[in-house]
Formats: C-alpha cells, structure tokens, sequence
C-alpha cells in the first residue's frame, strides 16, 4: 500500500493526490518531498510513516534542491532528532549523515550492475565519490581504486565507511575537487594534506571511471577521458530529456568513444532523466 493510499481519510479528499506515493529509505531515516498545501498534514504524515514501518525512526522533509559545491540538500525534521543512520546495500553498510552529504538510495541496482563489469585487475578512477557507493563495491572486488570527493563530511565518513567494511587497503582516498582533471593528479593541484587514504596509489592512467556526474557537468567527459587508457570504460551519469539521446549518442561517437550500454536510471525533473552511458574509449 503507497503512503498515499495510507493517508485517505486522513487528509481532504481535494488534496489527496498531492501526497506522494512514494519516499526514498535511507537506513532508519525517511526522506520526503511534501508541497505546501499540504502543510497542516505533515506530522500526520510523519506519524503513518513511523507507525506502519517499524524500522523508520526520523522522518525528514526535503526543502531545497542539491547546492553548493558539496552537493547538499536542507531538511526540516518531521519526526525524530537524528539524521545519521547506518544504510545497508548491496552486502556493505554505510554510516552517513543525511543533512550533511548526498546519498541516492535509489540507484543500489545501478551500482551493483557497474561493480559486476569490473575485473580484480583493474585501476579504477571515482570522482565525486561520496560516503563510497560505488566505491565500496568496486573495492570489493579486488580492483584498486582512487576515489576523489570535495566534501570533508562525506571524506570522513567515506573513510570510515572502508574501515568498516575492512576495504582500505584497496582504495587511496583524495579530498579534493574532481573538475580540476586531469591536472590534479599530473601533480599540479594535488597537496599533501589532502591525501586521506593513499596505501597505493594507482597512478595516471585508469582502466575504468565511475563518474556520478553532477547536474551541469557534461563537461566533465572530456576531462576524465584523458586519465582512461585506450580501450578502457567510463560509465557517465547525466541528466537530458529523452529527445536529446540519440544527438548525444553521436557526440560521444564524435569524442571517440564507443556506446557500449545506456539507459534511464530515473526521473529527476518533469521531463528530464538521469542517463547512464557505458563508453569504451577507442584511442
């Protein structure tokens, strides 16, 4: 039963299709968009939440859009006081704090499917890597990884995040921003202090890159392609109307790349989509 049809009788019939049926899990915290008309409604709509699943223990309501350089999003507390939890997918478990770093609890199928493609002899390139979802699970597989992320918070817990599920042997960990590719890692903007986990650096060039693109950074390809060997993979996230495929299908052909998989991995706004693209490098 969706929460809208556990809400009927408990909210005017008129603004009844402006519940939403669905709300995204992250460990024991309930995320939840809510519009303003339906305001007097929202910690009745928190109680339901709480009372009909049982491992839910804060609900928050999502305020803003993802901004910033760190890629947050504001919530106002509907239920609860703690917004960190420990979230468990795909065989791993993740600590984060909801308020403070981004987390998609959406996209587990997708990255359990990227993982599968990856060999145990791999060096794998992950900006804007986060607490470490794909990350953990590429680690997990024996490849050697080299995660970058700006946000210290989600540093720390992506550091903490590999000692937990015992995977930081395997991963050299760089706080630092991603669009700076490829000159970061050629040693012109890298520092010392910044260099959180580093057991073994895999280099330059990089047999694969998971890149979970930031809106507005299509960009961004032409960068991280300079650090894939040729004949390596880059699976790229972006966010396009559906009309707009086929024209970016023979832009990557274009860049020299060949469109080895694509497909929707859900909808962010009316009528755009997040895309993911495996590209295989062809020189």
């Amino acid at each position: 039963m969706s929460l809208r049809d556990e809400m009927r009788g408990k909210v005017e019939t008129f603004l009844l299709d402006l519940v939403p049926k669905h709300f995204d899990v992250i460990g024991d915290v309930a995320v939840i968009r809510l519009p303003k008309e339906l305001e007097a409604y929202e910690k009745e709509i928190a109680v339901t939440l709480v009372s009909k699943r049982k491992n839910i223990k804060t609900v928050l309501k999502k305020v803003s859009k993802l901004e910033g350089k760190h890629r947050v999003a504001e919530f106002e507390n509907l239920w609860g006081s703690s917004s960190k939890t420990l979230h468990r997918e795909n065989g791993y478990i993740y600590e984060l704090d909801v308020k403070s770093v981004f987390f998609n609890p959406r996209l587990y199928s997708e990255r359990a499917r990227v993982a599968a493609r990856v060999l145990p002899s791999e060096k794998v390139l992950i900006p804007f890597a986060g607490i470490g979802p794909f990350v953990l699970p590429v680690a997990g597989k024996a490849a050697k990884v080299l995660a970058l992320e700006l946000n210290p918070e989600a540093c720390a817990f992506l550091q903490k995040n590999l000692q937990r599920n015992r995977l930081e042997a395997k991963v050299s960990l760089l706080m630092a921003d991603a669009t700076t590719l490829p000159g970061l890692l050629k040693g012109g903007r890298e520092k010392k202090e910044n260099r959180i986990l580093e057991p073994e650096k895999p280099g330059f060039e990089f047999d694969r890159a998971i890149v979970p693109t930031p809106y507005g950074l299509d960009n961004f390809l032409g960068k991280v392609s300079q650090c894939i060997k040729s004949g390596g993979f880059i699976h790229f996230y972006t966010f396009k109307p559906a009309e707009e495929i086929p024209a970016l299908i023979k832009e990557y052909k274009n860049m020299g790349f060949e469109v080895d998989f694509f497909r929707r991995c859900g909808n962010v706004a009316p009528g755009i989509s997040r895309w993911v693209f495996d590209l295989q490098k062809l020189a």
